[in-house]
This record gives structure tokens, C-alpha cells and sequence, in this order.
């Protein structure tokens, strides 16, 4: 049971890292885009591929219901990460902890 508890730790650490680092991802994108960046710059590319996957259905949502002038599907998804962050990384190390 230990290694199973183990792993579920280690899981854990790295879903916790992975989100924190895509949050900063989605952050350094928003930042970006309020200037007019090369889209043929290697890191604007990388930004986009990795950021609008998870960004489009929450633009597409937003746009649909709430026609705002801003683009606010950054903030949304940085909220949804962090609620998602705040609930699976303490279940899973209590999960965990509670395996002995």
C-alpha cells in the first residue's frame, strides 16, 4: 500500500505543478495579446497552440451569452484551473494519507 500511496503523492505534486504552470502560461498569453505580437515569433506560436484548445469554448461560451468588448475567457480559465487545483490536489493527498 505504501508505493500506491506513493504514487498518488507524486501525482498529486506533479497535477500541482503542471496547473501552476499552464495558469502562467495562460497569464503570459493574456499579457501578450494586449500588444500586436508576430504571430510568426516561435514562443507567441507555442502560446497559442498550448493556450487555445482550452480557450476557444470558453471565448465561444462568452461571446454567445455575454457579449462584452473585452475578452475575458483568460480570467475564466484561470478560475476554473484554480478552483480545479484547490479541489484534486488536497483530495488526492488526503487519499493518500489515508491509505496506509
Amino acid at each position: 500500500m505504501f508505493a500506491l500511496k506513493n504514487l498518488l503523492l507524486a501525482v498529486a505534486t506533479v497535477l500541482d505543478w503542471t496547473i501552476t504552470i499552464y495558469i502562467w502560461i495562460v497569464i503570459i498569453r493574456a499579457f501578450i495579446s494586449w500588444v500586436q505580437p508576430n504571430p510568426y515569433n516561435p514562443i507567441v506560436q507555442f502560446l497559442h497552440a498550448v493556450t487555445e484548445p482550452l480557450l476557444a469554448p470558453i471565448r465561444y461560451y462568452l461571446l454567445r451569452n455575454m457579449p462584452v468588448g473585452i475578452d475575458l475567457s483568460p480570467m475564466v480559465l484561470i478560475l476554473l484551473l484554480v478552483l480545479i487545483q484547490r479541489f484534486s490536489i488536497p483530495t488526492l493527498m488526503e487519499l493518500a494519507l489515508r491509505l496506509r
